[in-house]
């Protein structure tokens, strides 16, 4: 087509120029984007409907979906915040400690599960060590962000741009990176991270919350709000006690003003928590948790005509907050047709026919204390009731007489599967090993990790699909047809000639610096995984035309399209930190930038020195 006007790629770069415009205005959405590009791409009669949709028959794009679901296992399991508890208890609130703690987790935990993920985990994690500390969240929300955008350099499978690059070489007829390929570069700039966060940490602002978040009740709230503190009993049973071998219902407990809210029992080495049921009788050595509307003197002889002795719990002690992740509390409120209305909490037998029981009533702006068993519920009341997360979750769809108004904040930090820890981390141990040893297929690998976490019951099938990120997914699907229309009509050609013009007859650290430059500058304005399928291919053409390996080229743009730092829009792992640390633009450039010039000029240093030319 020399001499020729190439109607067909500038019909390609219109396309694709249109994409970036609704990228960065973010109207529509980005994945509503990509299936409009997936629609818009065949009517130009340079690829087909069959390669506009290949990107779903690739298995690079399974291979990320599965991922999802193996961190999965590791929040549900909450191996990472584990994790982040130990930093916090081990950094002893030297605030260079913690930083470099912190850093160094998120770098080696998000080399095997999405960095988004990551930052969603500890942002909880880093708000609560800040409360504890006084440390301002701003100081370490950044810092947060970069160790996370850093773990995607860790390994192969730790961000969808390295899995885009590595499918582009094996589509053009290469060997695709091994597992550990990039962990050297990882490694370094997660030092190098490290360390000039601990140098520039000076240059982050003194923000503090804009308060613009609702603040959630906690269960401490409604500890106090319903006076409960004075309430709350842990009974041991002795050997000799006249309620082993008996259930609740044989005592009528509730007629005498005690409500039974769960039953800890020792179970080998762990404490098991169990809800009141008649099948399961009590045992020697059982603590039962009550929740007392008794005068201190009553329920002293009431536990010794038991045979049983109160636990005292300590002034700052509540069980109903050190067991949030068994038991929880809920406000909910009694409607006009309810027909618990007119009728008393002692009747409504809540914790033999529901699971739960009412520990508060409010009325009239204040806790209602006197007769709280026997008061007759109206219309409006607000009760409190404390019972199994599972039970109250149940009760949201199952019961008709009440409305659930608020949930806690506990309630987010539950981990469904807390008991599944160690299978998740053995999972994940051999589902790495498997794919660095090369044994099977990547993908293959993971497939079998995913299904391995249901068999042990860390995940299920409902979890598994919400835990994938298909706006991602669609995403790098709906960009990968432009690969082939731009190679197709000679695109990508004409952009690796214009940048071997413009580095002429340098060395090919030239190439590799420019490649990074326009990778990186790319990815201010679209994301890292759709700059990485369109910059790959560039890449690999810029590699062919020298006539040289064309791995020092691919990881250039694989480094250069995770370094997204310089602004809170280039990556979602920025986006997520901005309210947090109460972050302005221009922070993110003021870190972002001088950041990324160190890791280009790293790249262009290690590079040839690893991966030869």
């Amino acid at each position: 087509m020399s001499g020729n006007i190439n109607y067909d790629l500038i019909l390609v770069l219109g396309l694709l120029v249109a994409a970036i415009i609704m990228f960065i205005q973010n109207k529509p959405r980005m994945d509503a984007v990509a299936i409009i590009m997936i629609v818009a791409l065949p009517f130009t009669g340079i690829i087909t409907v069959s390669e506009a949709l290949t990107g779903f028959s690739d298995p690079n794009i399974i291979l990320i979906a599965v991922l999802f679901i193996l961190g999965e296992g590791l929040v549900r399991t909450g191996v990472a915040r584990q994790i982040g508890d130990w930093i916090f208890d081990h950094s002893r609130g030297n605030q260079t400690r913690l930083l470099i703690m912190l850093m160094l987790a998120v770098g080696f935990i998000g080399s095997v599960m999405s960095s988004t993920a990551i930052v969603a985990i500890f942002i909880p994690i880093v708000l609560r060590i800040s409360n504890n500390t006084g440390i301002v969240p701003s100081k370490l929300m950044m810092p947060l962000s970069f160790a996370a955008l850093t773990s995607g350099m860790m390994t192969l499978v730790a961000t969808a741009p390295n899995l885009v690059v590595n499918s582009e070489l094996q589509r053009q007829g290469h060997e695709g990176f091994k597992f550990f390929s990039i962990t050297p570069f990882g490694l370094a700039i997660l030092v190098m991270a490290t360390l000039y966060m601990l140098y520039a940490k000076k240059w982050l602002p003194e923000n503090t919350s804009d308060g613009k978040k609702p603040h959630k009740p906690t269960l401490g709230d409604w500890i106090k709000k319903y006076q409960l503190s004075d309430k709350e009993y842990r009974v041991r049973l002795k050997p000799d006690s006249k309620l082993i071998g008996k259930n609740f219902k044989d005592f009528n407990l509730d007629e005498k003003g005690v409500s039974l809210l769960a039953v800890e029992r020792r179970e080998g080495r762990k404490s098991i928590f169990h809800r009141p049921v008649k099948q399961m009788p009590f045992a020697s050595g059982d603590i039962l948790l009550l929740d007392v509307r008794l005068e201190e003197g009553e329920i002293t002889e009431l536990v010794e005509e038991y045979g049983a002795e109160i636990i005292r719990l300590n002034a700052s002690t509540s069980y109903l907050s050190t067991t949030a992740q068994e038991m929880g509390m809920v406000e909910a409120m009694v409607p006009a047709d309810s027909h618990y209305v007119g009728r008393s909490i002692q009747e409504l037998h809540m914790t033999s026919e529901l699971g739960f029981t009412a520990v508060g009533l409010w009325r009239d702006s204040q806790a209602i204390q006197e007769n709280l068993f026997k008061e007759k519920l109206k219309v409006g009341d607000t009760l409190l009731i404390a019972g199994f997360w599972e039970d109250i979750k149940r009760s949201k769809n199952d019961i008709k007489d009440f409305i659930l108004l608020n949930l806690p904040a506990e309630f987010e930090e539950v981990l469904p599967a807390r008991s599944k820890a160690p299978h998740a981390v053995i999972i994940l141990l051999i589902t790495v090993g498997l794919m660095v040893s090369g044994v099977m297929e990547n993908v293959h690998a993971v497939m079998l990790g995913c299904l391995a976490l249901g068999l042990f019951g860390v995940v299920d099938m409902n979890t598994a699909y919400s835990s994938i990120s298909w706006k991602s997914l669609v995403l790098i699907v709906g960009m990968l047809p432009f690969s082939i229309a731009l190679q197709r009509t000679g695109g990508v050609e004409l952009a690796a000639d214009a940048l071997l013009v413009l580095v002429g007859d340098s060395a090919p650290r030239v190439g590799i610096g420019a490649l990074f430059l326009v990778t990186a500058v790319l990815g201010l304005f679209i994301s890292n995984t759709a700059t990485a399928v369109l910059m790959a291919p560039v890449g690999l053409a810029m590699a062919s035309e020298l006539g040289i390996s064309p791995y020092p080229f691919a990881m250039a743009i694989t480094l250069a399209a995770s370094s997204a730092f310089m602004t809170p829009v280039s990556s979602p792992v920025n986006t997520l930190v901005v309210a947090p640390g109460n972050y302005k633009f221009g922070d993110f450039i003021k870190m972002g930038v001088p950041f990324t010039i160190l890791i280009l000029i790293l790249s262009i240093i290690m590079i040839p020195l690893i991966i030869p030319f």
